[in-house]
C-alpha cells in the first residue's frame, strides 16, 4: 500500500473506532428492567432448573409464572408442587413439550406411606399423560386375594383381620370379581410411567416402583418466541408478558412495537455505524482488487448437509435457544482470542455476551461427522433443563460454520482434579466430601437423561473430561456429540458402530456378545469414572492386560477386600475412608459385565445416599478390555 492509501486507510479506521466507542457508551445508558433479572431461571440446588410457567416462591417473584405453578424448595433441596392437598416432587421438566415427571412426596417420607387416594386434577392446568400404568391399592379388606404372592403386600396396613395390598393393571371391578373382595374399606389408583417390564417391577418394593413417578402435561402460553428473542416469560395482570432487558413487551423482544427513546437513539447509532462500516468495506475492497494477484474463492459454500441442518433446525420444533450470526460469535470471543481447549469435534473458546455473561464457545470442525454431532448436541441439550446438565444458551449455523454457545464453567473439567500427578493437590482442594458430591451430582444428571419426560438420552461418552465444574464445583454433564435419543418405552439402543472413549466403553458397545446396548452402557462409563476418582489416576492409562494384577478395577477390588483405606492421599479419618469405600463399591456394581446386572442410575443414587452398611461388595468383575491396538479417542470407531 502506498503512503497516501495507507494514511487514508488509517484515518478511516480511526473514524470507525470513534463511532464504535460512541455506540458502546450509548448502549450502556439504556435502561435495564429489574423484572428481567427477577425471572432468571433458578433451582433448588438439586433437580431441574425452574423458569416460566413455574416460579420458586423463595427465589422468584410471582410475575415470573402462573399462580397455580408456584413451587418451593421445602423437600431436600428439590422443587415441590402442591396439587389438591397433595405434594409432588418434580424430578424432571421438559419445557419444550410442556411436560414433567413427578413423584408423590409421601413415598419418600416413610417406608410404608400413608394410604394413597386417587389424584384429582380437576380445575388445574395439569393432566396425566396417556400411556401410564396404574398400581391399584386396596386397603382394609376382610379376605386375602387367592394369588397373594403376585401382588404387593402392604404389611404396614395389614393386621390379623384386615389385609391391604396392591397390584398392576387392576381395575376395581376386576379385583372384586377375581379375588372376591367385597369388603375393602378403601381403593385408589396411582399412575406410573415406566419403560420397564412389569414382571421386573414385581421384584422391587412397591415404594421403589412409585418413586419412578408419572408424567404430566401443563397448559400455558407458549414461551419459545419470547425466549428466542432473548426475553424471559412472565404472567402479570392476568396477561402473558415477555420481560426484556430494557422493558416488558407483549410477545417478543423483537416485536418492534412502541420503541422508546433510548432504543430509537440506538437504531440511529447503528445506522451511522453501518454507514461508516460500509465506507471502510468499500475502501478495503478497492484496495484488494487493485493489489490482488489472483482471484479468491468464496469463504462459505452452501453444501447439502448444511441445508439438511437448516431443515433440522426448522423442523425440530420450538427451541428456547437464541440463534447468533457469525459476526456475533466473533465479537463475543474477541475474534477467537482465548482458547480454552480442543477436542476431536472442535475448539472451545472463552467469550462474553453483551450483558457480561461469560460463555464457552464451541466451534465445530466442518469435516467431522457431517453435522451429526451438531444435531446430537442441539437435539439433546435443548430439550433438557437440569442443574447437573450444562446449559446450551445458543448456536450459530452460517455456511459451513457450526457453533454452540454454553455457560462458562470457571473450574473447567473434573479430569484435572483427579489425574495421578495432581491427585494430592486436587483432594486437598476439593476434599473427599466434595468429590462424593460431584459423583452424586453426575448420577442425578444421568438419571434425568435416562428417565426424561418423553425421550431417554444415552450419552455414550461419560468421562471426567466431559464433567464440567462451575464456581461452586457443581458438576455439569457436557459434550453430547455422541448422544443417542430413544423412546421411553424402548430399553435398547440401535447403533451402527461403537462409540465412546477407550477405558470407559461398556463391553456391549464393543461387542453385542456381552448384551444389548442401552442406558446401562452409560452406567458402565459412570462406574469407571467413579473408580477413577477413587484410584486417583486416569483409567485409560492403566495397564489393562489379561493379568488381574494390572487390571484397574481389580486393583480397586483387592483394596476393598484388604480394607486398607486404599492408601490414598487425602484420606485422613474413618469418615473419609467410608466415603471412598462407598464410591468404590458403587463403581464396581456399575461395571458388571452383564448390563442387566448393573443398577439403574436411580438405584445408584440410592446406593450413594444410603448407609454404607447396606451395600454389599459385588461379584468380582470379569476382565474386559478393548483391543490394545486402538488409539485413545473420544470418537474411536470399534466396528
Amino acid at each position: 500500500m502506498d503512503p497516501k492509501n495507507s494514511f487514508a486507510f488509517r484515518k478511516l479506521l480511526s473514524f470507525y473506532n470513534c463511532i464504535f466507542l460512541f455506540t458502546y457508551l450509548a448502549t450502556q445508558t439504556v435502561s435495564h428492567d429489574p423484572k428481567f433479572d427477577s425471572c432468571e431461571p433458578k433451582n433448588c440446588g438439586a433437580g431441574p432448573n425452574i423458569s416460566y410457567p413455574f416460579w420458586l416462591s423463595q427465589e422468584q417473584e410471582s410475575f415470573c409464572g402462573y399462580q397455580n405453578f408456584m413451587l418451593n424448595c421445602n423437600y431436600k433441596r428439590r422443587p415441590v408442587l402442591a396439587i389438591s392437598n397433595d405434594v409432588y416432587i418434580i424430578e424432571d421438566i421438559c419445557y419444550a413439550t410442556n411436560s414433567m415427571r413427578v413423584v408423590n412426596a409421601a413415598v419418600y417420607e416413610e417406608t410404608c406411606p400413608p394410604p394413597l387416594h386417587n389424584i384429582s386434577l380437576d380445575r388445574t392446568p395439569f393432566t396425566v399423560i396417556p400411556g401410564y400404568t396404574n398400581i391399584s391399592f386396596f386397603y382394609n379388606c376382610t379376605s386375602k386375594p387367592k394369588d397373594y404372592n403376585y401382588l404387593y403386600d402392604l404389611s404396614c396396613a395389614t393386621n390379623s383381620t384386615r389385609y391391604s395390598f396392591a397390584g398392576f393393571h387392576l381395575e376395581e371391578t376386576e379385583m372384586r370379581s377375581n379375588y372376591s373382595l367385597n369388603s375393602c374399606h378403601d381403593y385408589a389408583n396411582a399412575p406410573i410411567h415406566t419403560g420397564e417390564d412389569i414382571g421386573s417391577l414385581l421384584r422391587e418394593n412397591y415404594t421403589e416402583v412409585l418413586k419412578k413417578g408419572f408424567l404430566m402435561n401443563w397448559t400455558a402460553h407458549n414461551c419459545s418466541t419470547c425466549e428466542r428473542s432473548g426475553g424471559r416469560c412472565g404472567f402479570e395482570n392476568k396477561e402473558f408478558i415477555c420481560f426484556c432487558s430494557d422493558r416488558p413487551r407483549p410477545k417478543s423482544c423483537d416485536d418492534g412495537s412502541s420503541l422508546n427513546g433510548g432504543r430509537k437513539i440506538i437504531l440511529v447509532i447503528i445506522g451511522v455505524l453501518c454507514a461508516s462500516a460500509g465506507v471502510v468495506f468499500i475502501c478495503v475492497i478497492r484496495y484488494c482488487r487493485r493489489n490482488a494477484s489472483s482471484t479468491t474463492t468464496p469463504i462459505f459454500l452452501k453444501k447439502k448437509h448444511n441445508q439438511d441442518l437448516e431443515v433440522f433446525i426448522r423442523n425440530h420444533g420450538p427451541l428456547a435457544l437464541k440463534r447468533y450470526n457469525l459476526s456475533d460469535v466473533k465479537k463475543m470471543t474477541n475474534v477467537f482470542k482465548d482458547k480454552l481447549g480442543q477436542g476431536s469435534y472442535g475448539i472451545v473458546y472463552k467469550g462474553k455476551l453483551q450483558d457480561g455473561h461469560l460463555v464457552a464457545v464451541k466451534v465445530m470442525q466442518a469435516s467431522k461427522g457431517d453435522g451429526e454431532e451438531f444435531i446430537n448436541e442441539v437435539a439433546s441439550i435443548s430439550r433438557t433443563s437440569h442443574v447437573n446438565i450444562v446449559t446450551l444458551l445458543g448456536f450459530c449455523l452460517e455456511g459451513d460454520k457450526r457453533v454452540l454457545i454454553y455457560d462458562f464453567m470457571v473450574n473447567g473439567s473434573l479430569e484435572k482434579f483427579i489425574n495421578q500427578e495432581n491427585a494430592l493437590q486436587a483432594n486437598q482442594q476439593l476434599g473427599w466430601d466434595k468429590l462424593y458430591q460431584i459423583l452424586a451430582g453426575v448420577a442425578r444428571g444421568l438419571e434425568y437423561l435416562h428417565r426424561g419426560c418423553n425421550t431417554r438420552i444415552v450419552h455414550f461418552d461419560i468421562k471426567p473430561h466431559n464433567i464440567l465444574l462451575d464456581a461452586d464445583f457443581c458438576p455439569k454433564i457436557s459434550d453430547f456429540g455422541l448422544a443417542k435419543p430413544c423412546a421411553r418405552k424402548e430399553s435398547n439402543v440401535s447403533l451402527l458402530e461403537a462409540r465412546g472413549t477407550i477405558g470407559y466403553i461398556a463391553p456391549e458397545v464393543f461387542s453385542r456378545n456381552f448384551g444389548q446396548v442401552s442406558h446401562k452402557s452409560d452406567v458402565y462409563s459412570y462406574g469407571m469414572m467413579a473408580l477413577e476418582i477413587v484410584g486417583g489416576r486416569k483409567n485409560h492409562e492403566a495397564e489393562m492386560s489379561s493379568s488381574s494384577e494390572n487390571y484397574f478395577p481389580d486393583w480397586i477390588y483387592r483394596h476393598l477386600e484388604l480394607d486398607d483405606g486404599f492408601e490414598l492421599n487425602g484420606v485422613t479419618n474413618a469418615e473419609q475412608s467410608d466415603i471412598v469405600r462407598q464410591m468404590a463399591i458403587v463403581g464396581l456394581w456399575c461395571i458388571l459385565t452383564n448390563p442387566s446386572d448393573r443398577p439403574s442410575m436411580r438405584k445408584v443414587i440410592e446406593m450413594l445416599e444410603g448407609p454404607l452398611e447396606a451395600l454389599k461388595i459385588p461379584p468380582k468383575p470379569r476382565l474386559y478390555s478393548p483391543p490394545r491396538l486402538l488409539s485413545y479417542s473420544s470418537t474411536t470407531s470399534l466396528a
